[in-house]
C-alpha cells in the first residue's frame, strides 16, 4: 500500500479507530491504496467529549487570534498543494488540473474565512438616551459536517475554516471511500497551531452518521451527498433539536438558444459536463436545445471528443458507479435516444483496472426518460429538444433538483428572462458552472438542499453561530421613556 493504515485523529492525536477496516481503492488503477476504519459510536463519543473540553477555551479566544491560524493554514495549503493534487489524484481519480483547482477553491475559502473578524464583527447603537443594544454573534458549539467523495479536500474546507473561525469544535466525517485527504487536513491544522479537539476526525460509514446525528453534545450537523440520504441527515438531525443544512444531488439543465456563440456554448458545455468526470453537484446534465442548434450540438460532439479518459478526464469513484453509469446510457438507447458519442467500455492503456467512463453524448432525449431526471453522476450529457424557450423553462422547473441552472445566449433579455424564471438556486449566463465565487454562498433550491443559509459565503455565519442581543443603561439621570 501507498499509504499507511489510517486512524481517527481525536484530541490532536492519530488513534485506532476499531478491527473493523475495509480496503481504500485508488479508482485510476483499481489498486488498495490504504485501509480506514469502520468506527462506530464509542469513537463518536470520544470526539465530542474532546470538542467539549477543547470549546470554552477556543470559544473564549478573541475572533482575531482565530483567524490568525487559519492565515498560516491557507500558506500551507499553498506550500503543500502538489502532494495534496496528487493524493487528491490518487485517492478519487481526478485529473492532476482538477485537483489543484480543489486546493485552489479550498484557498479560496480559507482566504474568506480570515476576513471574518469584518463580517462577524457585531453591531451597536444607542437606541435611547442613556440606552445601548449590542448584538454580538456566538459560536453555536460543538458541530459536525458530513463530506462526500468528490472532493474530498474542497467540501471539508467549505465548513471547516468559516466553523473554527468563528469558534465552533469540529467533528469530520469523511466518506470511506476518500479518507486520506480528511487525515492530511488535521496534519496541516496541527501545524498551523490549531488547538487539540477543535477538530477530530472518525472515520467510518452510516454507523458514524448516525452517531452524529443523535449525540446529544453535537449541536449543528451539514452533509454534503445523495438526497436521499441529505433528506435522512437532515430529519435525523433536526428532529434531535440540531440545526442542519443538508445538500444532496442535482439535475443542472444547460438551456441553449440558437443565437448562441457556437465554440463557447461547445466548450463550456462539453467542459460542465465531463469536469472532474461528471462527479460534481454543478456538473451540466441535461442540455436543453431550443429551436434549431444543430450546428452547436455537432461542436459540442467535436469538443467531447478532445477529452480522453486518462489524459483529460479522470476516472469515475468505483466499480459500481461505472456499472451504474453505463446502465443510464444503455437505458436511454434502448428507449429510443440517439448516441451521439458513446464512453462505454472505456479502457485506459496501462490502467485496465481503472474505473473510467468516457465522454458521452445523447441526443433526442426524452423529459420522462429516467437519464433526463435523475443525477448520473458521470460524464454523460442528454440533450433534450425543445421548440420554445416557455418549453424548455417549464422542464427545468420540473425537475425535483435546483442547485444550477445556465442559459446560453447572446441576449440579454432572453438571458435574464430565464434567470429570472429557471427554479434553481445558482445561475449562470454562458457559464457552464456558475459556482459562486467567495464571499458569496453556495447553495441550491428545492431537493438540492435542506434547511437554511447556505455552506460558504456570508449566509453561512448565520448557521454556525447564535445571535445575543445585550440592552445596557448605566446612567440613572437619563430621561426615561418607553424605550427606557
Amino acid at each position: 500500500m501507498k499509504y499507511p493504515s489510517l486512524k481517527n485523529y481525536i484530541d490532536g492525536k492519530f488513534i485506532d479507530g476499531g478491527e473493523k477496516r475495509i480496503d481504500v481503492i485508488s479508482p485510476i488503477d483499481g489498486s488498495i491504496i490504504s485501509t480506514v476504519p469502520i468506527s462506530g459510536t464509542d469513537a463518536v463519543n470520544r470526539a465530542v467529549t474532546a470538542a467539549q473540553k477543547a470549546f470554552p477555551a477556543w470559544s473564549a479566544k478573541p475572533i482575531k487570534e482565530r483567524s490568525q491560524i487559519f492565515y498560516k493554514y491557507k500558506s500551507l495549503l499553498e506550500k503543500n498543494i502538489n502532494d495534496l493534487a496528487e493524493l487528491i489524484h490518487e485517492e478519487n481519480g481526478k485529473t492532476i488540473s482538477e485537483s489543484i483547482a480543489e486546493i485552489e477553491k479550498s484557498i479560496e475559502v480559507t482566504e474568506f474565512a480570515c476576513s471574518l473578524e469584518q463580517l462577524a464583527a457585531g453591531e451597536v447603537m444607542e437606541v435611547s438616551k442613556g440606552v445601548e443594544c449590542r448584538a454580538e454573534r456566538f459560536p453555536v458549539g460543538v458541530v459536525a459536517c458530513i463530506t462526500p467523495f468528490n472532493f474530498p479536500n474542497m467540501v471539508p474546507n467549505w465548513t471547516i475554516p468559516n466553523a473554527l473561525v468563528l469558534g465552533n469544535c469540529m467533528i469530520l466525517k469523511p466518506s470511506e471511500l476518500v479518507p486520506i485527504s480528511a487525515n492530511r487536513i488535521a496534519d496541516l491544522l496541527k501545524e498551523a497551531g490549531l488547538p487539540d479537539g477543535v477538530f477530530n476526525v472518525v472515520h467510518g460509514a452510516k454507523d458514524v452518521v448516525e452517531a452524529i446525528c443523535d449525540h446529544p453534545g453535537i449541536q449543528a450537523v451539514s452533509f454534503v451527498g445523495s438526497t436521499k440520504v441529505a433528506k435522512i441527515v437532515y430529519t435525523r438531525s433536526t428532529s434531535n433539536l440540531k440545526r442542519a443544512l443538508t445538500l444532496g444531488g442535482a439535475k443542472n439543465h444547460l438551456i441553449v438558444l440558437p443565437d448562441a456563440n457556437v465554440a463557447m456554448t461547445a466548450s463550456n458545455v462539453a467542459a460542465s459536463m465531463s469536469g472532474c468526470a461528471g462527479q460534481r453537484c454543478m456538473a451540466a446534465s441535461a442540455m436543453v436545445a431550443v429551436g434549431s442548434v444543430d450546428n452547436i450540438i455537432n461542436q459540442l460532439v467535436e469538443e467531447a471528443k478532445k477529452i480522453i479518459p486518462g489524459k483529460n478526464l479522470g476516472a469515475v469513484i468505483s466499480k459500481q458507479a461505472k456499472e451504474r453509469i453505463e446502465n443510464y446510457i444503455t437505458e436511454a438507447e434502448k428507449e429510443g435516444a440517439k448516441i451521439l458519442l458513446d464512453g462505454r467500455n472505456c479502457k485506459v492503456h496501462g490502467k485496465e483496472n481503472g474505473f473510467y467512463v468516457g465522454p458521452t453524448v445523447i441526443d433526442h432525449v426524452k423529459p420522462e426518460m429516467r437519464i433526463a431526471k435523475e443525477e448520473v453522476f458521470g460524464p454523460v450529457l442528454a440533450i433534450i429538444r425543445t421548440d420554445t424557450i416557455d418549453q424548455a423553462l417549464s422542464i427545468q422547473q420540473s425537475s425535483l433538483y435546483g442547485n444550477a441552472a445556465s442559459v446560453f445566449t447572446q441576449s440579454g433579455g432572453m438571458a435574464r428572462y430565464i434567470s429570472e424564471r429557471a427554479s434553481a438556486g445558482m445561475i449562470g449566463v454562458n457559464i457552464g458552472v456558475p459556482v459562486p465565487r467567495e464571499p458569496f454562498s453556495f447553495g441550491g433550491w428545492n431537493e438540492s438542499k435542506f434547511g437554511t443559509c447556505d455552506i460558504t459565503g456570508k449566509s453561512s455565519i448565520e448557521f454556525w453561530t447564535k445571535l445575543k442581543k445585550t440592552t445596557v443603561k448605566w446612567n440613572p439621570e437619563s430621561q426615561i421613556n418607553w424605550m427606557s
